[in-house]
């Protein structure tokens, strides 16, 4: 299997380099050069196996000759071991007649991340011992990433890990998952600004050849193709085991646009699924896109209740635009220069009618969340993290479907008990394997929001402790 740069202006690469690079060095995001499809089989199967067995057959079919499917169930049943606090790592609950929530937070850090970046940290493994190698890894985060990336890479051979995150603008719990990890090689750095602008420096340092070669860098975040590919599993498997003969419906609470992106990955592969919501809080750009027709960039993201979501800028979109302009890569490419410019894009109309094809979108506020939250458990005794409830308020916005509706429950209320406490009055309880959270010691580095600033740290600091 080969991968292309969604751009055009960067040649082809095999899995494990668009693994190692990320961001194809003309500043697209790569995408496989086709869609391989699951046999009938591992569709019938889905349900029943294990779910790492799933896992391993998307991953084989994604990595092609680049991975054995003996080193693919290997990496897969790492991933989805002892680790998960649920045995069915994705379970589903039935919160109503046709209604289920997909929990997605029994993971390390509490929330759905866990599911790929496991997956993801195995890979940089394999790889990495197969050339002798080290890598310096980057992620910028909006709170769950880099929880997720810190659990699943600290204490990694051949690793040094670099978490950007938004100063005041993540959770506690959040941020500890990140600063008290104990791990030398785990560096978290409180950037001045908000995550865009952790996000940008992200790719600017993925943009600087001469010093991505120098420290051989990778990124976590979504745009790291391996990311979407894994969040891909839990949707064929969930549309498995409740399709009966109809499509299964997504809810997804989203702000970089990874986990939307993935359940189409997942209805590529053959996967019954119908509908998709993309449920966006006050950072409504993707929502706006699909009323509108233009994709536009705020001046700066919105503080909300929801902070994994508090994202201006959400660069998968650019994977989503790519497939709806039928993959014209010089399109796609003026497109982002434009957005580049200026802030906006129009899209073109049967973009429009792909987009609106496969998916619903809609933008929801903080007063909505609040009532969300204090709905879901009014109805169901469900305590939701406030991204799920997000989820919830835009189901009621989804119209009548025929066949079961899923809303994905991001991450675990724990993690946010202020917002909770404050809606319903309690405080949601850390799971066992991470109470003692508050007790561990926090090491974190303030960090001006510059590239050059990055670079010295990083310089500084790989193979040594924070």
């Amino acid at each position: 299997m080969r991968y292309l740069s969604t751009r055009g202006g960067s040649p082809s690469v095999s899995f494990f380099d668009a693994i190692l690079t990320g961001l194809a060095p003309d500043g697209g995001l790569y995408m496989p050069q086709s869609w391989p499809r699951l046999s009938e089989q591992v569709l019938r199967n889905a349900a029943f196996v294990p779910y790492a067995e799933t896992a391993a057959a998307i991953l084989s079919v994604f990595a092609g000759d680049d991975l054995s499917a003996d080193d693919a169930l290997g990496l897969t049943e790492e991933a989805y071991g002892s680790q998960w606090a649920n045995p069915a790592i994705t379970p589903v609950q039935q919160i109503g007649p046709g209604d289920y929530l997909l929990e997605l937070f029994h993971g390390p850090s509490l929330a759905f991340k866990d599911v790929a970046m496991q997956l993801l940290a195995g890979l940089y493994s394999h790889i990495l011992e197969r050339r002798d190698a080290r890598l310096t890894i980057v992620c910028a985060t909006s709170g769950d990433t880099g929880g997720a990336a810190v659990e699943a890479l600290k204490q990694t051979d051949r690793v040094d890990l670099f978490v950007l995150m938004p100063k005041g603008r993540v959770s506690e719990v959040q941020r500890r998952f990140m600063t008290a990890s104990g791990a030398p090689n785990v560096h978290a750095l409180d950037i001045e600004g908000d995550f865009d602008a952790a996000q940008a420096l992200v790719k600017a340092l993925l943009a600087d050849q001469a010093f991505s070669q120098e420290v051989t860098l990778s990124p976590v975040n979504s745009i790291n193709w391996a990311r979407i590919m894994a969040q891909s599993v839990y949707y064929v498997v969930t549309a498995c085991a409740l399709s009966a003969g109809s499509l299964v419906h997504f809810t997804v609470p989203t702000g970089n646009f990874g986990d939307a992106l993935s359940g189409y990955v997942a209805k590529m592969l053959g996967a019954p699924i119908g509908r998709i919501m993309i449920a966006t809080n006050a950072n409504d750009g993707i929502a706006q896109a699909f009323e509108t027709g233009t994709y536009t960039k705020s001046a700066a993201s919105i503080t909300t209740l929801s902070p994994a979501m508090d994202i201006a800028v959400a660069s998968n979109f650019e994977r989503i635009v790519f497939e709806a302009t039928g993959r014209e890569q010089g399109l796609l490419k003026q497109l982002y220069d434009q957005f580049g410019a200026i802030g906006s894009f129009d899209l073109p109309n049967e973009a429009q009618a792909f987009l609106r094809s496969h998916y619903d979108a809609f933008g929801v506020d903080d007063q909505e969340t609040r009532w969300a939250l204090a709905d879901c458990f009014e109805q169901t005794g469900e305590v939701l993290c406030p991204h799920t409830a997000v989820g919830w308020r835009a189901r009621y916005g989804q119209g009548e479907c025929e066949g079961a509706r899923v809303l994905l429950a991001t991450a675990h209320s724990a993690k946010f008990p202020e917002t909770v406490e404050a809606i319903l009055g309690q405080v949601p309880s850390l799971p066992p394997h991470c109470a003692d959270l508050f007790a561990r010691q926090e090491v974190r580095i303030d960090m001006p929001a510059t590239i050059e600033a990055v670079k010295a740290y990083i310089r500084g600091h790989l193979g040594v402790a924070a």
